[in-house]
């Protein structure tokens, strides 16, 4: 699999390249947005983008937004920005995941390792192929989301994550932490955070194909569910 690194720095990029070559990967670089968008057409078999948001020209942001009309690849973006809203900015944008600069490596392969599992859908075998629900058709093989007209809903890797987490197991009340842990696979002090910024986005998908349908129900101080 191919993983894109998105990074004026070359320092950064050439680091990533490694460690990304030790996962057993292919890691692909470009340094700015118009390189990256131009790869991206032309190599299908790109798995997983990370991508800087402060880059000459194209900014990470602009980027993300060119992506998203027309692929779901996860995307993880990485930034010296630090503030809360400028990483709901890059998650609200379309973004799965956010690390800030500088960064541990490792840590950023574990991220890496984490969406790969969330992308390439895997979900125990316990667990229903196709639920129906609030007129809802999820589909956790093809990880298509279609309303009663057959509108096809587009969902990030995280975003089916957490609806297919929650239709699963109908008024079960999951916290975020919970959430984070099932759907992201892995610990963080800031996951209430996350989890919101992804709730809010797929809510709003949601609700714009179902002319404001309301189906994740918010249980205020303890967490989210889906009535069934």
């Amino acid at each position: 699999m191919k993983i894109l690194v998105v990074d004026d720095d070359r320092e950064i990029a050439q680091l990533l390249e490694i460690y990304i070559k030790n996962e057993g990967y292919t890691p692909i670089a470009t340094y700015n947005g118009e390189e990256a968008l131009s790869m991206l057409h032309t190599n299908s078999d790109i798995g997983l983008v990370i991508l800087d948001i402060m880059m000459p020209g194209m900014s990470g942001i602009e980027v993300i937004n060119e992506i998203r009309k027309d692929s779901q690849v996860p995307i993880i973006v990485l930034s010296a920005k630090t503030k809360d809203m400028d990483k709901i900015q890059g998650l609200t944008s379309g973004a799965d995941d956010y690390v800030t600069k500088p960064f541990n490596p490792l840590e950023m392969m574990a991220r890496v390792h984490s969406l790969l599992r969330r992308s390439q859908n895997n979900v125990t075998n316990d667990e229903p192929d196709v639920i129906d629900i609030e007129g809802l058709k999820i589909n956790k093989d093809s990880h298509e989301v279609t309303t009663e007209n057959g509108t096809k809903i587009q969902l990030t890797a995280i975003e089916f994550g957490i609806l297919y987490l929650l239709a699963s197991h109908p008024n079960r009340v999951f916290s975020a932490d919970e959430i984070f842990e099932r759907v992201w696979k892995q610990e963080s002090v800031i996951s209430a955070k996350t989890v919101m910024v992804h709730m809010s986005h797929l809510r709003d998908k949601i609700e714009e194909a179902t002319d404001g349908k309301d189906i994740i129900k918010t249980v205020w101080g303890v967490g989210y569910k889906v009535e069934g």
